[in-house]
């Protein structure tokens, strides 16, 4: 049977913010820990190795698969800065029109900074996400 890799631990988000090399991305990384923090009113959380996590949900498909995700989170990365929202929204795609500098992956929307973003339409991403999130998958 399939084991998600990125579980919800122990780990202490401030030592992981801590070990970013780059200065300028962990000064990032605590201005997106306090965007985070008071946008979902959830604690952070380390899922995995490198993603610090807001709050979760349990997900179950079609297929049978099921887990437990973060609802939000973000992860500094060597290159970019990675942000983790719900897919499958159309509101997220109109959102992130109106972003600022990035790019993005299925999961996955990276920045370079958090300087190059709208900060206002981060917030709105990640109440877009929660909402969705707890829309598609509402707790039992």
């Amino acid at each position: 049977m399939y084991q998600l890799k990125t579980k919800e631990n122990d780990k202490d988000v401030i030592e992981f913010i801590e070990q970013v090399e780059s200065p300028k991305k962990r000064e990032d990384a605590y201005r997106l820990l306090d965007i985070f923090t008071e946008t979902t009113g959830y604690e952070a959380k380390m899922w995995g190795a490198s993603i610090i996590g807001f709050g979760s949900y349990h997900y179950k498909y079609p297929t049978g698969h099921e887990g437990d995700a973060a609802l939000v989170g973000f992860s500094s990365r060597k290159a970019k800065i990675s942000l983790y929202f719900a897919t499958g929204d159309t509101e997220r795609a109109e959102l992130l029109n109106k972003f600022g500098k990035h790019t993005s992956g299925k999961a996955c929307v990276y920045i370079n900074k958090v300087d190059d973003i709208d900060v206002d339409v981060l917030k709105a991403l990640i109440h877009q996400s929660i909402d969705f999130l707890k829309a598609t998958f509402p707790e039992k």
